[in-house]
């Protein structure tokens, strides 16, 4: 698909793109997406922020005002799409995690999601789950009119720059149009514990889901025979490698797939994969350092990529951010411990992980799946970013067929 704004900025395209594709679930609205791209200087953070900013703010003020007319409907629309427009206001500003803009936008991002949230019926209910002596916000969905059946469950969760809020555009929405039950969360090193506690990513994402499963299964009206997890972006590794060590779990969802993200951490370095490891965990390594900071000047997308690594390890360096990415994989026989079936998509034109869902699913041993988007589909991008209702309808017809054998003891 070429671009239909900022043609020599394809990180503002893609998080243009992203935003398109959330109209489909109340996530945006396309006119105003095609203004407020307009009005952006092509490569200024800072004209994004302001921009979406403002556009969030006046979607955020007329919601307020149709909820105090009694208009509940056009409110919940309005505080949905104003979410989504806050979360995209600070998504380049993370270069200086100081920045006061950043937990601005965030917060405000928050609030209007569990304004919309409220107003659904049945409600998106907001929770608490325990996680080593603190906890991890999250969300409960549940369908209308299912009484006291045992529902088949999601588990679900964004990945390297997404929040548990996104994740109602990202599959959520979907989810509960076909009758599950979902629980979205974030994680350490999302927004939700980074912001408020403090927690970096960990690459044992098992010590996550576990606890989340444990929650989950306490929660009535939950089949414990039928929860499946999905993850995106970065949860394309992160779902799959839960599923390693944790049996629970029915089914996986990787979208898109990622089996080493070492591979990517790597790239930049003209040298075999051991020594590049080698040269980037070592104490010091200035030339190794400057080819970081060269791919950076070279391109936006690994520009933004190592600031946001930074911000969500909690790491100084570009470099630090790559030597902890080495530890991110599914290899040494991670992935053959997956017993559950797992779906892995795949983009024809991912800019961020590709050739990383191939290599997942050659070396997964349990029943597979892979399902590749293409151009042809509209539906090539990262995560199938513009083509929600294509890729859902295809991953939750995949997750239909591999949980209907599955039901409640």
């Amino acid at each position: 698909m070429k671009p239909l704004f900022f043609p020599e900025h394809p990180s503002f395209w893609y998080e243009t793109l992203r935003m398109l594709g959330h109209i489909t679930y109340g996530g945006a609205d396309f006119g105003e997406v095609v203004v407020t791209a307009q009005r952006i200087t092509p490569g200024d953070y800072d004209s994004w922020h302001d921009n979406w900013r403002a556009t969030a703010e006046r979607v955020d003020a007329e919601a307020r005002t149709s909820l105090a007319g009694g208009h509940p409907v056009s409110a919940r629309d309005g505080f949905l799409r104003a979410s989504n427009y806050y979360r995209s206001a600070e998504f380049f500003l993370h270069g200086n995690s100081a920045d006061p803009r950043i937990r601005h936008a965030y917060d405000a991002s928050v609030r209007c999601f569990r304004q919309a949230a409220a107003l659904f019926t049945p409600s998106v209910e907001p929770i608490e789950i325990p996680y080593e002596g603190t906890t991890l916000p999250g969300y409960l969905y549940r369908p209308a009119d299912t009484g006291d059946a045992a529902l088949p469950t999601l588990v679900m969760f964004n990945g390297f720059d997404g929040t548990a809020e996104e994740m109602h555009f990202f599959g959520a929405a979907a989810a509960v149009e076909r009758g599950y039950a979902v629980v979205t969360f974030d994680g350490p090193g999302q927004p939700g514990t980074l912001h408020r506690q403090g927690l970096h990513f960990r690459p044992d994402w098992e010590n996550v889901v576990t606890p989340v499963l444990d929650h989950v299964l306490t929660l009535p009206g939950v089949d414990p025979e039928r929860i499946g997890v999905l993850g995106v972006s970065m949860g394309g590794y992160l779902a799959p490698r839960a599923a390693a060590f944790d049996h629970r779990i029915a089914a996986v969802v990787a979208l898109d797939g990622v089996y080493d993200l070492g591979d990517i951490s790597t790239a930049a370095i003209p040298l075999p994969r051991k020594e590049a490891e080698e040269r980037l965990r070592a104490p010091q390594a200035p030339e190794i350092d400057a080819a970081l900071e060269a791919a950076m000047a070279a391109s936006p997308i690994a520009k933004w990529a190592m600031e946001q690594g930074m911000f969500t390890m909690g790491v100084d360096t570009p470099r630090a951010f790559c030597a902890a990415y080495l530890d991110y994989h599914l290899r040494d026989g991670i992935a053959e411990r997956i017993t559950c079936p797992v779906l892995v998509c795949s983009a024809e034109d991912d800019g961020f992980f590709k050739g990383q869902p191939e290599a997942l699913y050659s070396h997964l041993t349990c029943e597979k799946t892979l399902l590749t988007f293409t151009a042809e589909d509209g539906a090539e991008a990262h995560c199938q970013a513009g083509a929600q209702r294509l890729a859902f309808a295809r991953i939750y017809d995949w997750l239909d067929r591999t949980l209907s054998g599955r039901v409640a003891a």
